[in-house]
Parts: C-alpha cells; sequence; structure tokens
C-alpha cells in the first residue's frame, strides 16, 4: 500500500521542504543552514506529527570489554513525537523518559531533554532528518518520601544548605555528545535503523510501524555545581543509578535509539503542549506510559538484564562513602547542627 492510499494519513500533507536546500539531503544530509531552535517555541506552526509508539533503546552493559552485554530496553512509548508543518520543517521533537528502581535509595527517573533541535521529514518516502542536542536529567521520583534513607539524605542536605534533586527543575544534569567527539553536543536523528548492531526481533518492529529512524548520542560529563557536597552526592547517585541499570548513564557510554514511529497525525496543538508538559514533569511513578507496556531490558538472546546480587551492599558502601565525605566536610566547618544531621544519617545506613 502507497502513502496515498493508507486511509490512516491525513490530507493536507504539501511537503518541499527536504528538496528546499540540496545539502538538506543523503547522504550527507547537511542541516547547518537551519538554526537551532528551542523545542517548545514554535508550537503554533505545527500542523501534523508522527508518534515513536515503540522507542527502541539499547546501550553496553559493560562497555569498553571484550564481551560489552549489549541489552534492549524499550522506553515508555506514546510519550516521544516528532512534530512538523504541512511542508516538512521539524519544529519540535518530544523525548522519552525512563526509570530505575534503587533498592536503598528509590524511585529514580531518568528523562533525555531536548535542548535544540532542526531538521525535516518526507511523508512521500517516510524519511526524515533531525539535528539534536539533549541533555539527561535525573532525579528522583514520586516514592522518594517513602524511603527513610532517602529522606535522612534530604535532611542532611537542607542542613548543609544545598538542593536535592527531587523533581526536575533540581535534577541532576549530564551532557551528551556525538560518538567520539566531546566538542560536538549536536547529533543526529537519521532515517533507518542503526549499523552499530543488529536488533533482535522483540526489538524491531517492521509489521506495525510506518517508519523507523534511529539515534546514537555519547554520554558525557555530569554537569558540576558551584557546591563541592553537591556534586559529591550528584556523583553517589549517579554511581547508584548506573550499579542499577547497567552502566546506562557511565559517561562514555553510547545510547542507541531505533525510533519505530506511527503513521502520519494531525497535530491538536492545545493537546501538544499538554503532552509536553504532562511529561516534562515527571513520568508515572512506575516508569510506565498509562496507555501502553514497557519490556524489561533484555540481552539479544532475550535473557534479562540480572540485578546485582550484592546490589544493595553496594548502594549502601556508596551512602558510607558520601556520609564519610560529608562528615569530613561538617568536622573541618566545625558545624555541631550540621554534625548532629551527618550522625542521624550514620546510625540509619550502619
Amino acid at each position: 500500500m502507497t502513502k496515498n492510499e493508507d486511509p490512516r494519513i491525513p490530507a493536507g500533507w504539501i511537503g518541499g521542504f527536504a528538496e528546499s536546500d540540496e545539502r538538506f539531503a543523503y547522504p550527507t544530509r547537511d542541516l547547518g543552514s537551519l538554526d537551532m531552535l528551542k523545542n517548545m517555541d514554535n508550537i503554533g506552526l505545527l500542523r501534523r506529527q508522527q508518534a515513536i509508539l515503540w522507542p527502541e533503546f539499547s546501550w553496553n552493559t559493560k562497555p569498553n570489554a571484550a564481551d560489552p552485554k549489549r541489552c534492549f530496553q524499550m522506553f515508555a512509548p506514546d510519550i516521544s513525537r516528532v512534530g512538523y508543518t504541512d511542508q516538512g520543517r521539524v519544529y519540535s521533537i518530544i523525548c522519552p523518559q525512563q526509570g530505575i528502581e534503587s533498592p536503598s535509595l528509590g524511585s529514580i527517573n531518568v528523562e533525555i531533554t531536548v535542548t535544540g533541535q532542526r531538521g525535516w521529514v518526507d511523508e512521500d518516502t517516510k524519511a526524515l532528518a533531525c539535528d539534536m542536542s539533549v541533555e539527561a536529567r535525573v532525579w528522583f521520583g514520586h516514592g522518594y518520601h517513602e524511603n527513610s534513607t532517602v529522606k535522612l539524605l534530604w535532611k542532611v542536605l537542607e542542613g548543609l544548605g544545598h538542593e536535592f534533586p527531587i523533581g526536575k527543575d533540581k535534577a541532576i544534569v549530564v551532557s551528551t555528545h556525538e560518538p567520539g567527539h566531546p566538542d560536538q553536543p549536536i547529533f543526529q536523528l537519521s532515517k533507518g535503523e542503526t549499523s552499530r548492531f543488529d536488533a533482535p526481533a522483540f526489538a524491531r518492529h517492521a509489521d506495525e510501524a510506518w517508519s523507523v529512524g534511529h539515534i546514537e548520542v555519547e554520554v558525557g560529563a555530569i554537569k558540576q555545581s558551584s557546591s563541592p557536597v553537591a556534586n559529591e552526592f550528584n556523583r553517589l547517585l549517579m554511581e547508584v543509578l548506573n550499579m542499577s541499570s547497567g552502566n546506562m548513564l557511565k559517561e562514555g557510554n553510547v545510547l542507541t535509539w531505533n525510533v519505530w514511529v506511527n503513521h502520519p497525525e494531525l497535530v491538536d496543538q492545545e493537546e501538544w503542549q499538554e503532552h509536553a508538559e504532562k511529561w516534562r514533569k515527571s513520568i508515572d511513578v512506575n516508569h510506565i506510559s498509562p496507555e501502553r507496556w514497557v519490556s524489561p531490558a533484555r540481552f539479544h538472546d532475550g535473557t534479562l538484564l540480572p540485578v546485582p546480587k550484592d546490589l544493595v551492599a553496594r548502594e549502601v558502601a556508596k551512602i558510607h562513602e558520601f556520609r564519610e565525605s560529608v562528615t569530613k566536610s561538617a568536622y573541618r566547618n566545625g558545624d555541631g547542627l550540621r554534625q548532629r544531621l551527618i550522625n542521624r544519617l550514620r546510625r540509619t545506613v550502619s
């Protein structure tokens, strides 16, 4: 069935933007003549969209090892979307969220936040080409307040005068860049599946998706704050997250998505704004889209990514490490109130 024969695709497509500059064309697909635009500044220009119903994510759980143990997981579907004009110019891309459960620290959210985008979509060829810049943001989910250790950590940080990453507005920010090029924060969303690896059958949706693109991005460093204590806590949380997730956000790891998209639809601009705002604030408490099932992390043969047997012990060791660091700081400053808070933390995690 051709696009024009597909009854699901609404009328109104004009096209032409992909052909408006010869530099936009594959295989080079140079979009440098377009400005990198903020993601929510041009919602009023959106007319059409493609929903990424199957965001299949992949990363190496043992990067740089002889056998890197690549795993695969579908992020929450029906969050991510590509929005564009009738001519095919892209003006907004909503990116996914995911969550990790830490036995010691509770629920941790991860979002890929788009900081800039540009590009085109061509419904006639089912192709797309976009450039993006993103940051990974990490914060505690809805269940953090139920965890006694986290509550006490929060009290310690409040007593020390530092913010705790309890929401996206206070999230830990992790930089990203084009793989192999740490000085290049812009990377590509390109047509087709990635050639970096062969995806397993459970991570492919050729029979149900309208088309597919792929993204590859390298994890950079944690952005540092002016507070050494806050930086130490952020380092702790990221190490705990990587122990729980198989090094998903380990610096230097390359993250890859095959983004399988649904057929084109019309944009309801008010609904788009509400949808983006809903997921901007936080994902559902269980880290899933309320509409669809999310897969567990699995290796190529379908076996599940195992939880380390000593995970709790390793997490507690990290908490002790942070506690000792903060203790030394409090002693140096001679602050009795701070020391009492830290002593309470010591008793809780000992």
